[in-house]
This record gives structure tokens, C-alpha cells and sequence, in this order.
């Protein structure tokens, strides 16, 4: 995946259904991270927290 594009999600983290769109809270909002599934009618938020290192084993 190129380093300019983001994940999206597969599943509602809530209902597990795959009916997921881009969700705009507002139009002073652009969206990042903002999804809603049309089969439960929520709406969630994506963040990234950081990166985690690897055990040395």
C-alpha cells in the first residue's frame, strides 16, 4: 500500500455487517477516520495509537 493512502475497515465493529461508508459529521469536519454502517446505523471513528515494537526472542 502506498505511503498517501489509508486502511479502511472491512467490518462494522459493532454489528460485523459490510455496509460501511465514508461518514461526514459536519461540513466543517473533512471525515478522517470516520465510517458509518447502514445496517446497524452507526457511526465510529478510526485511529492509529502508535506502533508497536517486536520482542526480541
Amino acid at each position: 500500500m502506498a505511503s498517501n493512502q489509508r486502511a479502511f475497515p472491512n467490518h462494522c465493529p459493532y454489528c460485523g455487517d459490510t455496509d460501511l461508508w465514508p461518514h461526514q459529521s459536519s461540513e466543517d469536519s473533512p471525515g478522517f477516520g470516520e465510517w458509518e454502517c447502514r445496517s446497524c446505523l452507526r457511526a465510529f471513528k478510526l485511529t492509529m495509537i502508535g506502533q508497536l515494537h517486536r520482542s526480541q526472542s
